[in-house]
């Protein structure tokens, strides 16, 4: 008996002492980027190529980590084949052929690295640069928007055989397998044709595909494209990247958690970049409206835009929104952090604001700082329909002009820095 007590004692005392942490923003006893995540990847000596991955992968195939791999040209896993790739593993992106590697529909990726030992995609130059190589696709048979629920990549692709480049199907809980502690630096390679690559993109991917503690860094495109599927997305961290951080589209269903977005003003490319997003279609007359359109429910986000001297970049145009939503699309946020926008949210200028336009797009229990505004319409200067529905209590969001350093806990350390919110730093203000 007294050793059930002295334990009972013992756990209320450890729980008293846990560490208070924020509840929004990304959340953390401990600072879950510690040590997979690199933030100086240019820096990484990841040594020289001892195996080349070239044209097709059709019998299951194991990569260890005592090699380190070249990926030549556009690599293609096909005809229900397993790739498998240890811990620790080091996979090359050629830059003279841009290479790619492409997981076909009905295939798996078991890439599961550990939080000491992350699998690591990488540029093969010396002074490596975004869009060195291509990046990583990753095709499932889960529904799509598109009419007849499948479509292809359109990306420019090579395969032996065309039919490797679809996606979309009728299985939601499709299972494409495990990214867990993968990191996908410099990729996002520019095609004439084409436009840009994502770092990771996961077209019609279901449910049971483990997506999560993925960092993808110094992407030329988008960090992460997500063209349908059914997706729990978990701890995912886009670094500098020149366009979309997170694009969402096709009918995309995904619920997304604990995730980061670092964007800066001094990192762009050809097109308007922002954090996220999230789109219903790209063509409407392609897009079959009586299926399940693009809903996208985020918790424990934080975005945010580093700048030195944030003032001077909104006026001189360097400084877009944090988050675009299109027409027919669904977004609710929750718990979450917008730092350093102009503004912080646009709203396509085709959605009609009314009650039930304004029902699929919730912003809740968010801390929007330091933004140029907060919530507008496309083309439209005056939001205040948008501040009163989104101002209201009900919502309960916050609004402040905190500096970064008092904000967040430390943005400054370049090796290992932290992004959670600092406690009890956020004061609510009327200031919009």
């Amino acid at each position: 008996m007294k050793t059930i007590t002295r334990t009972i004692i013992l756990i209320l005392i450890v729980c008293v002492n846990l560490p208070a942490q924020q509840e929004k923003g990304i959340v953390g006893y401990n600072n879950w980027l510690n040590p997979w995540a690199e933030f100086k990847p240019s820096k990484v000596d990841y040594g020289t190529p001892t195996q080349i991955l070239s044209g097709t992968i059709n019998s299951d195939t194991k990569l260890r980590k005592k090699e380190i791999y070249l990926l030549l040209g556009d690599v293609f896993v096909t005809d229900s084949t397993t790739l498998t790739i240890e811990p620790g593993t080091v996979i090359i992106g050629d830059f003279k052929t841009k290479g790619s590697l492409t997981i076909g529909k009905g295939c798996k990726i078991i890439a599961e690295g550990t939080q000491t030992d992350p699998i690591v995609f990488t540029s093969s130059r010396s002074v490596k640069k975004p869009g060195d190589w291509g990046g990583l696709f990753i095709l499932g048979d889960a529904p799509t928007s598109i009419f007849g629920n499948k479509s292809a990549i359109n990306f420019g692709l090579r395969p032996s055989d065309a039919n490797n480049l679809n996606y979309g199907g009728d299985n939601p809980d499709s299972d494409s397998g495990i990214l867990n502690f993968v990191r996908i630096e410099f990729a996002g390679k520019r095609t004439r044709d084409y436009g840009y690559f994502n770092g990771l993109t996961l077209a019609g991917v279901g449910y049971k595909t483990v997506i999560q503690n993925i960092m993808v860094s110094y992407c030329e495109g988008n960090s992460f494209g997500i063209l349908g599927g059914n997706l729990f997305l978990d701890k995912l961290v886009s670094f500098r990247s020149s366009i979309n951080d997170y694009e969402f589209n096709f009918g995309a269903r995904c619920k997304m958690n604990n995730s980061l977005a670092i964007r800066s003003p001094y990192v762009s490319g050809a097109a308007k970049a922002r954090s996220m997003k999230i789109l219903a279609y790209n063509d409407r007359e392609n897009t079959d409206f009586s299926k399940l359109q693009t809903s996208v429910e985020a918790e424990n986000l934080t975005l945010i835009n580093i700048s030195d001297n944030l003032n001077s970049d909104i006026k001189i145009g360097l400084v877009n929104e944090a988050i675009f939503i299109g027409d027919n699309a669904s977004f609710a946020i929750d718990k979450s952090v917008i730092s350093g926008f102009n503004p912080a949210v646009i709203f396509d200028k085709e959605i009609v604001i009314n009650d039930k336009n304004l029902s699929k797009l919730k912003f809740t229990r968010t801390y929007f700082n330091n933004c140029n505004g907060n919530i507008f319409r496309e083309g439209i200067v005056n939001n205040d329909d948008l501040e009163s529905w989104y101002g209201s209590r009900a919502f309960n969001n916050v609004y402040s002009k905190g500096p970064d350093t008092e904000t967040f806990i430390d943005i400054t350390d370049e090796k290992r820095p932290d992004f959670r919110l600092r406690i009890n730093r956020i004061i609510a203000s009327s200031d919009d």
